[in-house]
């Protein structure tokens, strides 16, 4: 019998001073479906007295690959999926009980809403973190907007328009995790948390020297093209022109890097690429929270989760698996002022936030 179905999706259990919930999808990297939504939110109850709660991922690729996107792309409710998925990202985030996330492997999209925004975030060697969503047609969600906001200088535009991924070195560096720990001292690390004491403390002893981080290089010529292009165009009141700007910035650039990037940035999603780089800097201007952040993203997402680009972007990525999706438009350029302004606008009547 396939394990999958045998065993529950979230596995839950008491050690000690802690409670251990693990993601139980392997196959899947652990994927993230309305049922595990559920899970959690149960999990995150009956941990309730516990001095932590220790959140890993079970199998050896990785902590969390996503959401299922699939379920949203082909026949889900995108309010209903998003909603619930918000809704424990922000119990994460608020936990009176401090969440510790144990990042090792894979942890992208939905998986960065459920370790990016707990109290301790553990990454290993074996990380590798992205918020990849203009990919495929939306945009990064699940509360990433604060993290790409608060990063260094302009790399969190840089990040959301290329897909790119961090090592743990750079994760740490851009504010998306604390404590390097090497993955064969995970087990310790879990059996000295049950054994109570403080979780900071204890985690202090098994961190390990972080090694440099790669992409903060990228600010040497990133931050001034960008810079240049957001100061002369707002994104919050001409998020086209904007992005526009910038692509037109990389483009223009003497500078190789800068063209390679471009070229990897045309190959996004166009409205994807406007929408986040709006909302960056919409969450730096009115410094939003996790949780406002988390309720833009509510707003917003299911409006992109319904457009042709999304189902586009995950048959490219996901099905079939060409890598050669078709956008509407092809250019950002092109990116229809009008829509993108309905699809920042506030909610539609008779639709409500999540109330964080």
């Amino acid at each position: 019998m396939n394990a999958e179905v045998s065993e529950p999706l979230i596995l839950v259990a008491r050690d000690g001073a802690i409670t251990r919930v693990t993601l139980n999808r392997p196959r899947a990297i652990n994927a993230l479906n309305t049922e595990m939504f559920a899970g959690l939110a149960a999990a995150l109850d009956a941990a309730a007295g516990s001095n932590a709660i220790v959140l890993d991922g079970a199998g050896e690729r990785g902590f969390c690959g996503g959401g299922d996107i699939k379920q949203i792309a082909f026949g889900g409710d995108p309010r209903a999926l998003f909603g619930a998925e918000y809704l424990v990202d922000y119990r994460v985030s608020a936990s009176e009980v401090p969440v510790v996330a144990l990042m090792d492997g894979i942890a992208m999209g939905g998986g960065i809403g459920l370790g990016g925004h707990a109290a301790f975030r553990v990454v290993t060697e074996r990380s590798r973190l992205a918020m990849p969503e203009a990919r495929i047609g939306i945009m990064p969600d699940v509360g990433g907007h604060y993290l790409l906001a608060n990063a260094p200088g302009r790399l969190g535009e840089y990040l959301a328009i290329t897909a790119s991924e961090m090592g743990p070195a750079d994760a740490i560096a851009l504010g998306f995790a604390d404590t390097f720990v090497r993955s064969d001292r995970l087990d310790d690390l879990r059996a000295a948390l049950a054994a109570g004491g403080d979780p900071a403390a204890t985690l202090a002893t098994f961190a390990e020297p972080v090694p440099a981080a790669p992409l903060l290089a990228v600010r040497e010529w990133f931050d001034p093209i960008a810079d240049a292009a957001l100061q002369a165009v707002d994104a919050v009141a001409d998020p086209v022109g904007a992005t526009a700007a910038l692509l037109q910035g990389l483009e223009a650039s003497p500078l190789p890097i800068a063209a390679e990037t471009a070229a990897i940035v045309r190959g996004m999603c166009p409205v994807s690429l406007v929408v986040s780089v709006a909302q960056i800097a919409r969450t730096r201007a009115e410094r939003l929270d996790v949780a406002g952040v988390l309720e833009d993203d509510y707003r917003i997402v299911p409006r992109l989760a319904v457009l042709p680009n999304f189902a586009e972007g995950v048959r490219a990525q996901l099905v079939d698996k060409d890598r050669n999706p078709t956008w509407v438009p092809e250019r950002v350029a092109d990116v229809d002022r009008n829509e993108i302004a309905a699809i920042l606008a506030p909610h539609d009547a008779g639709q409500s936030g999540l109330g964080l």
